[in-house]
C-alpha cells in the first residue's frame, strides 16, 4: 500500500492470470478517482481488504478474476461481506472461459456470491465491460459514500427530524446533499443568506434559493418549480397526477406523442418505488437499477420531452369546468389550479401506520415508515427492525444489512414466500446478518428522545418480549391516498379506485362499462397501484402508465368531435 496520504475509495483488484491487462483496464479509466489497489491472490485480497476497513478507507468495489491461485472469484467474492459489507464485488472472467463459466456464474449470483460477472476485455474500447463497473460504483457512491461535491447544503443541529427528513427526500431525488453545523464555517454563508434569527433548518438548494425552517414540501417545490408559476387559462392535455412509476411513464408517453403534459407531485419524484434501494426484476437493467435512479432517469426523459413537473403540494380537488367553456377538468392544489382536457390519477398508495402511541412520537428518530435509503448509513453497527413482508420490505433489509450489525425482519405471516418475489427470498436467506422472524408484530415500543426498544408480540400466542432497537423501518402494505377524490368516483371496499368492467353497472353509460383504465369521472384515468385490482410491482406500474394513453388519445378525439359538432372549437 502507498505511504503518500490518499483518501480516494479503493478498488481491490484480485488477479493472477490476466493481472497485467485487468490493471491496465481499470487504471486506464478509474485511476483518477480511485486508488486501484493490484494483489494475485484470495488471502492477500482478504488481508488488504481488512487492513484498509481498519484504515477507515473506504472500499468501493472488489473485482476478482474467476481463477487464483489460491481458489477463485466465487469463494473470495462470497467471503469479502464478512470484511467491508458495503463494496460492490465483480467477478471477472477470461474471454476464453467465458462460455464454460456461464452455469458457474449464474448460480453464483442467484446465491448473491457477488453483485455481476463481466468478460475480461480483449481490447480497447469495450464499453460492456465499463458500463457495468460504473453502474455498480455510481449506485456504490450514492447509496453508501459520502458526496465530495454538494448540490444542496442543510443547516441543522445533530439529530434535528425536519433535516433528516429533508436529506431523505434529497437522497431520493439524487442529489447530493450535505449537513452543516450551525457553527461550522462553511454553514456562516448559508446562514447570513437566510437572514437574522433564521430558522433552523436552513437549505440552500441548487438553484440558489435559500429556505428558512425547510421541509420537504418546500424544498421539493423550489427544486422543481412552484405552483403559483402554472399560466393562468392554459388547459393541458394530460394532468398526471403523481410521479411515481405509473405517473412517470404515462408522462413519458404523453409528452413524446405531443400532448401538452403536466404531473402533479406532493412528495418526491419516483414515489415510493424512488425509495428503493435496488430493483432487480425490473425489464432491461440486468445488474439492477435504484429506484431513485429509475426516477430520476424517467424524469429528465420526460422532461426532454416537454413534460413540465409542479411538486410540493398534493392535490386537493377534481371538478369539472365551467359549462360554457369547452369540456375539462379543474386539479385543484392548496392555493392553485390546473385545468387539463384529460386526468390521470397516479397516485399510488402510503405505507400504513403501526398505531403504537409509543412509536408515532419517534418517526424521524429511530421511526421510519418507507426505506429511508439515506438513514441506512446511520444504522451502522446497530440493530435494525423492518416491518413487512413484500419487496420494498426485503430491499430495505438487504439495504441496512450492508451497514447495521443486525436487521430483523418481522412478518405477521408464515413465509416471506407468500409476498416476497422468489430473488429477494434467497438474498435475504444468503444475508448472514438478516433475521426473519415470522408470525411476529410490533406491540410496543420507545425511548429517551429516540427509539432504544421494541416489544414484540408472536400473533400466534400473544407472548410479549422486549428487544433493544436502534432503528425501525416500517413498510406495511398499501393503503390508497383518495379522501380528496370526488364523490362521484367509484372506489372498492379498501378505497381503491374502480375503473372499467370493475364500475358497478349502475355508472356504465348506455349499458357500456367505461373503458379499461377509465374511472366513473369521464375523462378521469386511474393507472398502477391506486388503480383497485392492480398489480402491486413497479414494472405493471410502469406498463399502465403507458397503455393508458390510446385512451386518453381516444378522448381527446372525442372532445374535438363533440366541439366540431357545437359549432367549431372556441
Amino acid at each position: 500500500m502507498p505511504d503518500r496520504p490518499d483518501d480516494r475509495p479503493v478498488i481491490l483488484l484480485v488477479a493472477a492470470a490476466h493481472a497485467d491487462a485487468v490493471e491496465r483496464e481499470f487504471r486506464a479509466r478509474y485511476d483518477r478517482d480511485y486508488r486501484i489497489e493490484p494483489v494475485t491472490t484470495a488471502r492477500a485480497a482478504l488481508d488488504v481488504a481488512r487492513d484498509l476497513v481498519a484504515a477507515r478507507t473506504p472500499i468501493a468495489m472488489v473485482a476478482a478474476e474467476r481463477r487464483l491461485p489460491d481458489g477463485g472469484a466465487v469463494e473470495l467474492l462470497h467471503q469479502v461481506p464478512a470484511v467491508v459489507s458495503t463494496a460492490r464485488r465483480v467477478a471477472l472472467v477470461a474471454g476464453d472461459e467465458y462460455a464454460d463459466a456461464l452455469d458457474e456464474m449464474r448460480a453464483a449470483l442467484l446465491r448473491r456470491d457477488f453483485d455481476t460477472f463481466v468478460g475480461i476485455p480483449r481490447g480497447a474500447r469495450d464499453e460492456e465491460f465499463h458500463t457495468a463497473l460504473t453502474e455498480l460504483l455510481s449506485e456504490w457512491g450514492w447509496s453508501v459514500a459520502r458526496p465530495t461535491v454538494t448540490a444542496t447544503d442543510v443547516v441543522a443541529h445533530p439529530g434535528d427530524r425536519g433535516a433528516a427528513a429533508v436529506r431523505d427526500l434529497l437522497d431520493r431525488l439524487g442529489i447530493p446533499n450535505r449537513t452543516l453545523d450551525p457553527g461550522a464555517d462553511e454553514a456562516r454563508a448559508v446562514l447570513e443568506s437566510a437572514g437574522p434569527g433564521a430558522a433552523l433548518p436552513v437549505v440552500r438548494a441548487f438553484n440558489g434559493r435559500v429556505l428558512a425552517g425547510a421541509t420537504p414540501s418546500a424544498v421539493a417545490e423550489a427544486m422543481y418549480g412552484g405552483f403559483d408559476s402554472i399560466p393562468d387559462g392554459e388547459i393541458a392535455d394530460v394532468v398526471i397526477v403523481g410521479a411515481g412509476p405509473a405517473g412517470l411513464a404515462a408522462a413519458v408517453y404523453a409528452a413524446s406523442e405531443g400532448l401538452s403534459t403536466v404531473v402533479l407531485e406532493r412528495d418526491a419524484i419516483g414515489g415510493q418505488a424512488g425509495s428503493s434501494s435496488m430493483i432487480r426484476n425490473y425489464l432491461g437493467f440486468p445488474r439492477g437499477i435504484s429506484g431513485m435512479r429509475l426516477a430520476q432517469r424517467s424524469r429528465v426523459q420526460a422532461g426532454r420531452f416537454g413534460a413540465r413537473f409542479y411538486t410540493g403540494r398534493p392535490a386537493t380537488a377534481i371538478e369539472p369546468g365551467p359549462a360554457h367553456e369547452p369540456e375539462h377538468h379543474h386539479v385543484h392544489v392548496d392555493g392553485a389550479q390546473m385545468c387539463a382536457r384529460t386526468v390521470v390519477l397516479a397516485t399510488g398508495v402510503t405505507y400504513r401506520r403501526l398505531d403504537v402511541p409509543g412509536l408515532d412520537d419517534l418517526v424521524g428518530a429511530g421511526v421510519h415508515y418507507g426505506a429511508a435509503t439515506s438513514m441506512a448509513r446511520e444504522m451502522a453497527d446497530r440493530d435494525v427492525y423492518v416491518v413487512g413482508g413484500g419487496n420494498s420490505a426485503g430491499q430495505a433489509a438487504v439495504h441496512l444489512a450492508k451497514f447495521a450489525g443486525s436487521v430483523t425482519m418481522l412478518v405477521r405471516r408464515e413465509s416471506l414466500a407468500e409476498t416476497m418475489s422468489d430473488y429477494l427470498v434467497r438474498e435475504i436467506a444468503a444475508t448472514p446478518t438478516i433475521t426473519v422472524r415470522t408470525g411476529t408484530a410490533v406491540a410496543d415500543g420507545g425511548g429517551d428522545g429516540r427509539l432504544q426498544w421494541l416489544v414484540l408480540r408472536e400473533v400466534g400466542t400473544g407472548e410479549l418480549t422486549k428487544a433493544h432497537a436502534d432503528g425501525l423501518f416500517c413498510l406495511l402494505g398499501a393503503e390508497p391516498d383518495c379522501g380528496w377524490l370526488p364523490g362521484g368516483l367509484a372506489l372498492d371496499g379498501d378505497g381503491f379506485v374502480l375503473t372499467g368492467r370493475d364500475v358497478p353497472r349502475d355508472a356504465w353509460t348506455g349499458g357500456r362499462p367505461p373503458a379499461s383504465l377509465e374511472t366513473t369521472l369521464r375523462g378521469v384515468f386511474a393507472v398502477g397501484d391506486v388503480r383497485a385490482g392492480s398489480m402491486k410491482r413497479v414494472a405493471s406500474a410502469s406498463g399502465e402508465g403507458a397503455s393508458v394513453l390510446p385512451l386518453v388519445h381516444a378522448h381527446l378525439a372525442w372532445l374535438r368531435e363533440q366541439e366540431y359538432r357545437e359549432g367549431g372549437p372556441s
